[in-house]
């Protein structure tokens, strides 16, 4: 579990501590506030902890390279073409500290300009369950031919298109979460069909329907489905979910939330990135229900950088900027009435 994440000089943040529930992580704030910022740090580092095991399974980390593999991957998955924009302002470098439960995973280090830096604290062991990372727009219908074409090209998309269509494409298991996958597939009318490397919505009476003709909230529920149904979520695991909400109506928005939280209660650490107040009120109605270990983070612009105000329930916050804004158009809503 990612029990401390500590940044500093970091895009729009001069210095941000998140302290993580085990369960569920939510993170709000306005536009611009570094909200997808924080998921894709936290994604890279550890897809990269995960990836350098699989790859040479047998080694220990090594302070000479680890430090390149870090830079490497986090100007990949924030595909800034350089981390120059990762740093912020006229910085010179970012450092970045990352805390688990278990302490063999700690690690901390700075990146400069030229994507050099040096390693404050070098993990003792690799990550042994991949993190997964739900990029805001599905992914079904781009997936055929795109993770070759990817590898092979230079294409105007970040690496976690790639590192998650992977995972898409992988054989289903045998046993997967059957309770979950019920759930969403009553939603969707359909399941999910890998076919000549193309997505299918099979419906009850056995039609098939190419992704591109599903509706956009229906085709984000099916690769939650079909990630669920390859086990890329496991028990011990990280999702990191930027606007669970983009595109999906208010009953499938609950639906999601149903989901998300049985997935927590399953043994995975999830963390959100999320506009939608009703989707946190959905959330915080579900953990008041079936209590689970929840984080709330509202990120806030301030006078040097962007500010991070947490609690353990959403009444531990002082600002939420949707909630706000909900007020604001009731305001304005009644004013016209009475105008």
């Amino acid at each position: 579990m990612l029990e401390r994440l500590s940044i500093e000089n970091f895009t729009v943040f001069s210095k941000a501590n998140f302290e993580f529930a085990a369960g569920l992580n939510v993170i709000v704030g306005e536009n611009s506030t570094g909200k997808t910022h924080v998921l894709k740090l936290a994604y890279a580092v550890l897809a990269e902890n995960y990836y350098q095991g699989k790859l040479k399974p047998d080694s220990v980390p090594n302070e000479a390279t680890l430090q390149q593999h870090y830079a490497r991957k986090m100007d990949n998955v924030f595909h800034s073409r350089g981390v120059d924009g990762l740093i912020r302002g006229s910085e010179v470098e970012l450092s970045v500290s990352f805390e688990f439960d278990e302490a063999g995973l700690n690690c901390a280090f700075t990146v400069d300009t030229f994507m050099l830096g040096e390693i404050r604290k070098k993990p003792n062991q690799w990550l042994d369950v991949r993190p997964v990372f739900i990029p805001t727009r599905e992914l079904l219908t781009i997936y055929p031919g795109f993770v070759s074409l990817y590898e092979g090209r230079f294409l105007e998309f970040e690496e976690t298109y790639r590192d998650t269509c992977l995972l898409l494409g992988e054989p289903p298991l045998k046993k997967p979460m059957v309770d979950l996958l019920s759930i969403l597939e009553n939603s969707m009318g359909g399941k999910i069909s890998l076919d000549n490397g193309r997505f299918y919505l099979v419906l009850s009476d056995n039609k098939k329907m190419e992704m591109p003709l599903v509706a956009e909230g229906i085709r984000k529920l099916a690769m939650l489905a079909q990630l669920i149904a390859v086990g890329a979520l496991q028990k011990g695991g990280y999702l990191f979910w930027d606007e669970p909400e983009a595109n999906l109506n208010p009953r499938l928005i609950k639906v999601v939330a149903r989901v998300i939280l049985q997935l927590a209660k399953a043994g995975i650490q999830i963390f959100i990135a999320t506009h939608s107040y009703f989707l946190l009120k959905e959330l915080d109605i579900l953990t008041m229900e079936q209590p689970i270990p929840t984080r709330y983070f509202s990120l806030l612009k301030g006078e040097d950088g962007v500010v991070v105000e947490s609690g353990d329930s959403l009444d531990d916050l002082q600002t939420i900027v949707a909630l706000d804004e909900e007020l604001a158009q009731f305001d304005r809503e009644q004013d016209a009435h009475h105008a």
